[in-house]
């Protein structure tokens, strides 16, 4: 008997991308995408070596062997992971000095000029358990909300004796499973653990010892449970890989995965027009109204619009209606774009409370199935929501996209019009500081200034004739709209 809600993960395997988009009944709720160059080291574990401290911000530059340098804070490092030449017994709070090797693991990309952030917390994930070498501690995660299951769970890790020195979390995917299929994932990390130290014992700073798994297989690990129907995926060598990869954790599951032999799983599917969108400014919905959503290095704006949404009520109804379509669409988009730091939303106002609280409840209710973390912080009488959302990775559209070359990220070019009066401003000022001015000037521009310009002849013939000089202006259309020539 098939899933009612029909959840598919379907993988697109080429030669110089992967792409995985999770569907839920043809609707595309998650799309992620690896190219080389852009790979994750998220998870990657290294072997660094302090670059530099700096004590008005208790952290640390750490040198692991790539471009930029690891910032570390000094509380998430544990004597555990404080590798120093000699034997010695650190003292709380822990001190670090230039030139001390440090066993980190990335929890954070770089962004901008930013570098990686590193944690001396490692945190192994696995199928059902995050294993905590260096923390004793054991908990369940807070996704788990039925009371009877968490208890099923604390008791099962409460008899398990594998390691006094480590601890676990119980992951979302364990609900349900059985104490041997749990022992078994700790098996499974301990002796992952004990490989990595191994291998950092081996090794001289700064150095790589451990790779997180790529994109496809972190996938499945994380989002391929029970409620997924099937897996499709159009790479042959791919599937073989998945096949046994899937087939070490839960046989049972292996089942569900199918190689597609057709010309275009993605195409065929609707999810390339469905991807496409995700990069859009504008974000319409199905009632017509539609929000606006702004990214920018360390905030995004979003506004919602009632556009041409039909008030068949009052204007409070209509602005609790249009709202509340928007609160379900605003956590979707920002699962889709990966998009983090703090966010601003702005919804249409409400006077009343209990339509504020409302609005503020479907849009909590959406963001509880978002595997990233996020606070947020209520809403104002005026509509506005702030929360913030945990960025780790770089968005879809920095991996996609770069800075368009010919506004330079403002999104929006000059006009004709006020390139054409810059025209003359600069043609002004370059004959003034030419003494005695030229008895000719070449002026090179796009010909949608140009065209302006030719209609302005008058402005131009009176600067002729005050600076005596003639003008020749050549229309290139090659030419930046914006880039104005003088010669």
């Amino acid at each position: 008997m098939e899933n009612k809600t029909q959840k598919e993960i379907l993988i697109n395997a080429d030669l110089l991308d992967k792409r995985v988009a999770v569907v839920n009944n043809g609707h595309l709720e998650e799309f992620y995408i690896e190219q080389p160059q852009d790979k994750t080291i998220v998870g990657n574990i290294y072997k660094g070596r302090i670059e530099s401290v700096v004590p008005s911000l208790n952290a640390a530059f750490v040198d692991i062997g790539l471009n930029k340098k690891g910032f570390l804070y000094l509380s998430e490092i544990d004597p555990g992971v404080y590798e120093p030449a000699e034997e010695i017994k650190p003292v709380e709070p822990l001190k670090l000095k230039k030139g001390d090797e440090v066993l980190v693991q990335v929890v954070k990309e770089a962004f901008g000029t930013k570098g990686p952030r590193v944690s001396g917390h490692i945190g192994l994930a696995g199928r059902y358990l995050v294993l905590t070498p260096q923390h004793t501690h054991w908990g369940v995660s807070r996704r788990i909300d039925n009371e009877t299951e968490r208890k099923r769970l604390r008791t099962i890790l409460s008899k398990l004796r594998l390691s006094k020195n480590a601890g676990f979390i119980v992951r979302t995917a364990a609900a349900g499973k059985s104490a041997k299929e749990l022992i078994r994932d700790a098996r499974f990390l301990l002796k992952l653990w004990s490989r990595i130290k191994k291998e950092a014992s081996h090794r001289t700073s700064p150095s790589f010892v451990y790779e997180e798994y790529d994109l496809v297989l972190r996938i499945l690990r994380d989002s391929f449970t029970e409620d997924v129907a099937r897996v499709i995926v159009d790479s042959k060598s791919e599937y073989r890989r998945i096949k046994g990869f899937v087939g070490n954790f839960q046989r049972d599951l292996a089942r569900r995965i199918q190689l597609y032999q057709g010309p275009d799983l993605f195409h065929e599917r609707n999810m390339e027009k469905q991807i496409n969108k995700i990069f859009e400014r504008c974000v319409y919905l199905k009632s017509k109204c539609y929000i606006i959503i702004e990214p920018t290095e360390g905030l995004v704006v979003i506004d919602v619009n009632s556009g041409g949404f039909k008030k068949n009520s009052t204007p409070e109804e209509a602005a609790f209606r249009i709202n509340s379509e928007a609160a379900v669409e605003i956590a979707r988009q920002l699962r889709l774009r990966d998009l983090g730091g703090i966010i601003v939303i702005d919804f249409i106002d409400m006077e009343k409370e209990k339509h504020r609280r409302g609005v503020l409840n479907i849009l909590n209710h959406h963001l509880s199935k978002d595997k990233a973390k996020y606070d947020c912080l209520g809403i104002s009488k005026f509509g506005l929501v702030q929360l913030t959302r945990e960025r780790i990775h770089n968005t879809i559209q920095a991996q996609t996209y770069q800075p368009c070359p010919y506004c330079q990220g403002k999104g929006r070019t000059k006009s004709a019009m006020t390139l054409c009066i810059a025209v003359f401003r600069q043609l002004k000022r370059h004959l003034q500081l030419k003494r005695p001015a030229p008895s000719e000037v070449n002026l090179s521009i796009n010909p949608a200034v140009a065209s302006l310009i030719e209609k302005n002849r008058d402005s131009l013939r009176i600067l002729e004739r005050e600076f005596r000089t003639k003008i020749n202006f050549i229309s290139n259309p090659a030419q930046h709209l914006e880039d104005i020539k003088i010669q």
